[in-house]
């Protein structure tokens, strides 16, 4: 199968043998080209990284200081062992892309993941047309389908609104890396003052040396009184939920911000006061709008629901296969308590 050679699915990483580099591998290699600096994609120990510019400063603060770090600009194409390689916005954090491989007329895209709602924050997702289309599945089922970030905004600013008029303080918890920047973004600063978790903090001011337009929130430290965050809004990521760090806010409501709140019992499994369905990721409508638009002849789904995506695809016509990889998306915080929702 000759659209099978220019890249291949191995026990490292997606490889492409003519260039000799990997797409966001799983283990150190030699070669990294990465989509993005979410851990799942962005792993330590490879000798060499590749990435947008506008990663550079979350990288080195998530794989180190020291590594060696070469960026590029969207479409910038550079020549790896005869190879063309260029990234393209993917929409999903600062930073995302998508990688389009070109070697001798065949050209392939590895998706990364990837949202196709502009957010206002980062460069909007942009369709590649490709021969062949390696796509993540993260929320590849008809249920999941995303409400306007509008109406979501309004939702979140009136559950803000009813904490603050009684007095209790608002914590509201998504990754530290993508999702908290989209949520202090949707934020009506006229009902309270803010404040972050450090894990937030960090991220927001290695973002802002990526050129991202994020505001200085204030860092939660330990020598704050209560009185201090009654009517406030907390934004932490989603490990410092049902901690002992969250004493000092009481009283307070609860808010987890996550495309599996789009299933009913996962509010209720994750012990939270709200759900807000917030995804970086594209929904079922937006996966199959991408795959369109690359009139790509050839598809693999990767991480996900990636059965229930390719075997509806091959029931229309494509040419579609799984992939097994170590990519989890949203999977690691808030996946068992979907699955059992999705089981029941």
């Amino acid at each position: 199968m000759a659209h099978r050679s220019l890249l291949e699915f191995t026990d490292r990483g997606i490889y492409c043998a003519a260039g000799d580099f990997y797409i966001d591998p799983w283990q150190p290699v030699d070669r990294a080209v990465l989509t993005h600096a979410h851990a799942d994609h962005a792993r330590p120990g490879s000798r060499l990284y590749v990435a947008h510019h506008h990663s550079q400063h979350i990288l080195r603060l998530r794989l180190g200081e020291d590594i060696n770090l070469e960026t590029v600009d969207y479409q910038e194409e550079r020549l790896i062992n005869g190879v063309r390689v260029s990234l393209h916005p993917a929409g999903h954090i600062r930073g995302s892309a998508q990688v389009r491989i070109e070697y001798k007329g065949e050209v392939w895209v590895v998706s990364g993941d990837y949202k196709t709602e502009p957010d206002g924050l980062i460069e909007a997702f942009e369709p590649v047309r490709c021969h062949s289309f390696v796509t993540e599945s993260t929320f590849g089922l008809p249920v999941f389908r995303w409400q306007p970030q509008e109406e979501l905004k309004a939702e979140l600013n009136q559950w803000w609104r009813e904490n603050s008029a009684h007095g209790v303080a608002s914590c509201l918890f998504g990754y530290a890396l993508g999702k908290a920047q989209r949520l202090l973004g949707m934020l009506d600063l006229s009902i309270g003052p803010v404040w972050v978790h450090g894990a937030v903090f960090n991220v927001n001011a290695a973002l802002r040396q990526d050129e991202m337009a994020l505001p200085e929130f204030p860092r939660i430290t330990g020598d704050l009184k209560k009185d201090q965050f009654r009517q406030a809004m907390i934004v932490a990521p989603p490990s410092a939920l049902n901690t002992p760090w969250m004493r000092k806010f009481a009283p307070y409501a609860t808010g987890l911000a996550s495309g599996w709140m789009a299933m009913r019992g996962v509010r209720r499994r994750r012990a939270v006061d709200r759900g807000f369905v917030l995804s970086d990721h594209a929904d079922w409508d937006g996966l199959l709008e991408t795959i369109r638009a690359t009139e790509a002849e050839h598809i693999y789904v990767t991480h996900g629901y990636k059965a229930t995506l390719a075997r509806w695809l091959r029931e229309q016509g494509w040419d579609a296969h799984e992939v097994d990889t170590l990519y989890t998306g949203e999977r690691d915080e808030v996946e068992a308590a979907a699955e059992a929702e999705l089981e029941g």
